[in-house]
């Protein structure tokens, strides 16, 4: 058996700050050694027995930094695959980015990084190795018998090298732990200067794996390291702590959640039509960032076809929907509809009173061309019509980006007069429908996907 270095050892792979002067009062201060011994893992292999074989010399509150691979090795996660492309296939949930053969992607464990964890390297050719299927219960699982084995209390973390974005190379993070405080929220204290931590919330899980991979490296061939002096960031025995997961962000909180290339196409997938919506109040800013984003849609003879009518107080909005919905009424009244037939279809454009805010996009035909003739004047205005079309779906993709909802309905279209009228708007500005805006009340229900080839002529 290998003897393990000492963490006191100064040949050992291990960093510590130095010790204090004699009679000063002592700094806070950790070490960091990696355990030399611990053998080529297979599957099936337990984990916690080799790296108690290796007498590492555990104490209660040490933290263990224990490299994915070789739990994925033990727990079966080696996949024979000749093509790595479609085992990164097999493990993604979301494309974030793509740029050449790189992929950075969403896994079925909610980690965002490059090729899903899918890595082919330390295993043998014709293979890959995949992240452990539920990083935070093989890390309880190690936690667990290095307590029954050796009869010690200590933190784990399972740790996977990330790249990260606006900074160049690599660095280790936590993907699973067990018995680790994983976040150390300091919002609610003060600083040393006595100012007030609003949004301080520290990710100390990741800074332990960061630590651990400086006396590791990625090529010594050392899995484990073991961080001491840090007690206070280990769970005691029976004490229930976050697993890793609570390092990942959460889609409604994650302000840069949308890739490079993938931005708009993600953005399209989000923009769903929301038919119920919270009362919180919506941003102007994110709205009127989303006409500028609006108003960059292609027009025809370098023109700008398209206005925005912002409802941001609720008398406007009331204001013109009473008037809508009268004009409605008397509409199907004419048409000879019922009233339990007319109660029912108002019912359906109750979205836009749902909503905390409104939106009418105009179409407006300066700069077009008049021909006359019929047949190029009518197509002349359909050039105007779509370009519209194409402004208001920027408007609603901006929005998602924004992470609002939005639902976009034909009302006004019904009742131009009237919506001029009461909106006081110059009488050549078309309305072209209104776009109910705010926070949807509950996720999106699945939909079923359309195959693009189903909507495609080839000649």
């Amino acid at each position: 058996m290998t003897t393990p270095a000492s963490p006191t050892d100064p040949s050992s792979p291990s960093s510590t700050l130095p010790a204090p002067a004699a009679g000063s009062p002592a700094s806070p201060s950790y070490r960091v050694w990696a355990l030399p011994g611990i053998p080529e893992v297979r599957a099936g292999d337990d984990v916690a027995k080799l790296i108690a074989a290796t007498e590492p010399g555990l104490a209660d509150g040490d933290v263990l930094l224990v490299t994915s691979k070789i739990v994925s090795k033990a727990e079966g996660r080696v996949l024979a695959a000749g093509d790595r492309e479609a085992a990164i296939d097999a493990e993604t949930v979301r494309v974030v980015a793509r740029r050449g053969g790189l992929r950075i992607v969403q896994n079925r464990q909610g980690l965002i990084m490059a090729a899903a964890g899918v890595d082919a390297s330390n295993t043998p050719s014709g293979t890959v190795l995949l992240l452990p299927d539920d990083p935070d219960a093989s890390a309880e699982r190690i936690r667990e018998g290095l307590r029954d084995t050796l009869g010690v209390e200590v933190g784990v973390v399972i740790t996977d090298t990330f790249g990260r974005p606006w900074r160049t190379g690599l660095t280790d993070v936590a993907i699973g732990a067990a018995g680790v405080r994983v976040l150390d929220d300091l919002r609610g204290g003060v600083d040393a200067h006595g100012n007030p931590l609003s949004a301080t919330v520290v990710a100390t899980a990741d800074e332990l794996a960061s630590a651990g991979d400086l006396v590791k490296g990625k090529t010594a061939g050392l899995p484990v390291a073991v961080v001491r002096g840090l007690r206070h960031v280990v769970a005691g025995h029976g004490e229930r702590a976050e697993g890793a997961r609570a390092l990942v962000r959460v889609a409604a909180d994650d302000m840069f959640r949308l890739g490079t290339s993938e931005a708009v196409r993600e953005a399209v997938t989000l923009r769903r039509t929301v038919r119920a919506f919270t009362d919180e109040p919506v941003d102007p800013g994110s709205v009127r960032r989303a006409v500028a984003a609006a108003v960059t849609a292609p027009a025809p003879h370098h023109t700008t076809p398209w206005r925005f009518v912002l409802l941001e107080s609720a008398e406007a909005r009331e204001r013109l929907l009473d008037a809508m919905r009268d004009a409605w009424i008397a509409d199907l009244r004419r048409d000879g509809k019922s009233e339990e037939s007319i109660a029912g279809r108002i019912k359906r454009g109750d979205v836009l009173r749902r909503a905390p805010y409104l939106v009418v996009p105009c179409l407006v035909m300066d700069g077009s061309h008049t021909y006359g003739d019929e047949r190029r004047d009518t197509a002349e205005r359909e050039m105007f019509v779509v370009a519209t079309g194409a402004g208001v779906q920027n408007f609603l993709v901006a929005l998602a980006g924004e992470g609002l909802g939005s639902a976009w309905v034909s009302s006004t279209m019904f009742c131009r007069e009237v919506v001029r009228e009461v909106l006081d708007l110059p009488a050549h500005w078309d309305p072209m429908g209104a776009v109910a805006v705010g926070r949807a009340a509950e996720p999106p229900k699945d939909r079923p996907g359309r195959d693009a080839e189903m909507f495609i002529s080839v000649r």
